[in-house]
């Protein structure tokens, strides 16, 4: 595995010392978790740490991702521990009894053992994981664009508030996303490479969001890989800014309007993952057992990261990292905690 290289800022210095840090930290997540609930109609509820791995309910990522694994010998079975909650969601939705217009939000906490570890990247990870009911007939790309402006007006209302509270940040938010098909950007930068796509666009809008990740693009290639059996592949997305700190676009959110039916079948077979459809999670949702719904996860410590100017993300959280990652960090004013 390649490691992806090190961005460091040139005459890097940040305004917050290491203990105001932690206080904006817990400012930060605060004040956005409250805004989250609120412009979603989110009730905040417990959330596993692991899951049985035959019930499917845990994420596969990018299919590729090797989950951390245990046996519980008091209970007889083995435990992964997840690497989302993206499916753990939308089970909980249905056997809680959450109505149309109501949804859940928990605090996520993962291992993701074969992360590639850089600026952005950590094997610990922790976002706020949200999942919403909707109709059948708000399977729509106008309800996927109505929830995203809604998520885009709370980040930057809270890093409006982030800034105020902490001098020396600058705010650098838009409260209005830019709109693009992923088929769209490939028409628009035909010669970059997917990731030199997202940064052309991020630079030139400020926020965006790519419309449409995991199906193959006109050049036979997906924009970026997902798991077949969560997100709808036509109705699903990720949220960037553009970083000034980094000069590079940061993804804050992956989510989308989840598999029906239809949807579910047509991926597994695209994906070769048809052997799914016996797991429980599967099974439920192709018995039409589990209700319609939307949801994501919005990274905290990356959000923490991008509002608070930080220029790698073990500043915003105690994780573990090469040892001459850590030393050229902290010869470069980068303290790693």
């Amino acid at each position: 595995m390649s490691s992806r290289p090190l961005l460091i800022p040139q005459n890097y210095t940040n305004p917050l010392g290491v203990l105001e840090t932690q206080r904006a930290i817990k400012f930060t997540k605060d004040l956005f978790e409250t805004k989250l609930a609120q412009a979603l109609n989110l009730s905040r509820v417990s959330a596993p740490m692991f899951v049985r791995p035959e019930t499917g309910l845990n994420d596969d990522l990018n299919g590729i991702e090797r989950a951390v694994m245990f046996d519980v010998p008091d209970a007889g079975f083995d435990v992964q521990v997840v690497h989302s909650l993206a499916k753990w969601k939308r089970y909980t939705l249905g056997d809680y009894g959450f109505a149309v217009g109501e949804g859940l939000y928990t605090d996520m906490n993962a291992i993701r053992r074969d992360e590639e570890l850089d600026n952005l990247h950590s094997i610990y990870v922790d976002q706020w994981d949200w999942e919403r009911v909707i109709t059948r007939e708000q399977r729509s790309l106008e309800t996927l664009k109505d929830t995203v402006r809604k998520i885009v007006r709370a980040l930057y209302e809270t890093e409006r508030a982030v800034c105020e509270k902490f001098q020396g940040l600058v705010p650098f938010f838009k409260p209005e996303p830019y709109f693009i098909t992923s088929e769209e950007l490939l028409q628009r930068y035909p010669n970059l490479t997917a990731r030199e796509r997202e940064d052309a666009i991020a630079k030139e809008h400020g926020v965006v969001f790519i419309i449409g990740i995991g199906g193959a693009l006109s050049d036979g290639k997906p924009h970026d890989l997902r798991a077949p059996d969560y997100d709808d592949w036509q109705l699903n997305g990720d949220i960037l800014v553009w970083y000034p700190v980094l000069d590079r676009a940061v993804e804050l959110s992956s989510m989308g309007v989840r598999v029906d039916e239809d949807a579910l079948r047509r991926q597994l077979i695209l994906s070769h993952c048809e052997d799914r459809a016996g797991l429980l999670f599967h099974s439920l949702l192709l018995g039409g057992k589990l209700p319609q719904t939307i949801g994501g996860g919005i990274g905290q410590s990356r959000m923490c990261m991008v509002m608070l100017h930080k220029a790698h993300i073990g500043e915003v959280q105690a994780a573990v990292w090469r040892d001459e990652m850590v030393e050229t960090c902290r010869k470069n004013g980068i303290f790693i905690l």
